[in-house]
């Protein structure tokens, strides 16, 4: 076990922080339940960049260009944010095989999607699948049998994409092949995931479970565990930003692993926001996407 840092709180009053990204200076996240995009500052101000008109889950990354996408899940739609502040569709899913969860635009532009995730699978049931939607907008999908599919990051050098098989229990690397498809489907390391970013030495970070206690855990491949940051509640994403690249932004809220998905999400959009995000300094700063910003 390598270093073990102390996290600092930042902001509360979330139902579910989610889909965190270092972007033009602030931490962005999608804020589950309130159906609206946050941005903070480093002192902790936030503005509500919007509100989007669905149900969740969504996720949120950038287009070259800058403009915004949100993944719209259950109604299987990714929507675009236009300069006027307008959601449209940015491209038609409704052919892929299931409700829509994470996101990550890579160097090239191309923009994967993953989703088909089952609250409650039959033992070695993996309905989860990858898409990849090129800068002309063409769909297609690029990987399949994931096991809830969660987190992406794609590598500094566009040759890696990433994603966090929650019910596996372990973290999946793809090569990405030239024309955007996934090859070489193999085990990144055997541990517990969630959202995750990558950094400079080519190490994940991700929210995951030590001992049944939740921490933020950064991860070589192979599966060592580096570095470990204790948490108060569950985690669910995280991304690395800061002027140098070294603060690690981690979304935390009071979900208990003991009941259903939904009982858990009727709680925490009911009753009291225990959402929180929370900091922690680090020594290796980001690169790749979808923290890369």
């Amino acid at each position: 076990m390598g270093g073990v840092y102390e996290a600092r709180l930042l902001a509360t009053d979330l139902v579910i922080g989610e889909s965190a990204r270092w972007h033009d200076g602030r931490l962005w996240l999608s804020n589950w339940g309130a159906a609206e995009i946050l941005a903070f500052d480093l002192a902790g101000h936030r503005e509500v960049i919007t509100r989007v008109p669905t149900t969740i889950p969504f996720s949120i990354d950038w287009l070259p260009d800058g403009r915004l996408l949100v993944v719209a899940g259950p109604e299987q739609r990714l929507l675009r944010q236009e300069p006027d502040g307008s959601l449209v569709d940015h491209a038609d899913l409704t052919a892929l095989p299931g409700g829509l969860n994470e996101i990550v635009v890579d160097c090239r532009g191309t923009t994967y999607v993953n989703g088909g995730a089952d609250f409650s699978p039959d033992e070695g049931i993996a309905p989860g699948f990858i898409a990849a939607i090129s800068p002309d907008g063409m769909v297609r999908e690029v990987a399949d049998e994931i096991a809830f599919p969660n987190g992406m990051a794609v590598t500094e050098d566009n040759s890696t994409l990433i994603i966090a098989e929650s019910f596996a229990g372990k973290l999946t690397a793809f090569d990405i092949t030239d024309d955007g498809g996934l090859d070489n489907r193999r085990t990144f390391g055997e541990v517990p995931a969630d959202g995750i970013c990558t950094d400079a030495e080519g190490a994940v970070w991700t929210p995951s479970w030590i001992d049944n206690e939740s921490c933020c855990v950064r991860v070589a491949e192979g599966g060592k565990v580096l570095d470990q940051i204790p948490l108060g509640q569950s985690g669910f994403a995280c991304a690395l930003g800061g002027a140098d690249g070294r603060t690690l932004f981690i979304l935390t809220a009071d979900w208990h692993m003991d009941e259903d998905f939904m009982d858990n999400l009727h709680r925490l959009t009911t009753g009291p926001r225990t959402g929180q995000v929370l900091t922690a300094t680090v020594s290796v700063p980001s690169a790749g996407w979808p923290n890369h910003r």
